[in-house]
């Protein structure tokens, strides 16, 4: 029962973590951060909070092309934008996306769930950095 309750402290202060950054960070930031309110936490068992977590919906995990996975706390379907230059993800809410899953279900007659889609460029404070 205890071990049950301490999983279950564990996994609320990951989630409230990712709940309250925009800032997409890997599991060792997580790590990281966790350990500052649970100091015997092991990168483990954030590795399996994060993957039960992104199992159950309650938070994105993204495949960005790198060797490591970033974590998303809105778990609302919507884009990502991935600087070139920093590597800084951030989100992209932009309404005509909400469309895309009912225009190609429409145009193949596929059956679409959800999407995922990353953009790559520059963000401002890089742009802004190249100007100077």
């Amino acid at each position: 029962m205890i071990n049950e309750q301490r999983h279950s402290k564990q996994r609320q202060i990951i989630l409230g973590l990712l709940k309250n950054t925009t800032a997409h960070p890997t599991a060792e930031r997580v790590y990281e951060e966790a350990k500052k309110q649970l100091p015997h936490l092991s990168l483990g068992t954030v590795y399996r909070n994060l993957r039960f977590l992104a199992e159950r919906g309650e938070i994105q995990e993204l495949s960005l092309g790198t060797t490591f996975s970033r974590y998303d706390g809105n778990a609302e379907n919507h884009g990502h934008f991935i600087c070139q230059s920093c590597g800084r993800v951030l989100d992209i809410d932009y309404p005509p996306l909400d469309a895309v899953n009912d225009r190609v279900a429409r145009d193949t007659g596929l059956k679409i769930s959800f999407h995922k889609l990353a953009f790559y460029g520059v963000c401002l404070g890089c742009q802004a950095k190249e100007i100077k």
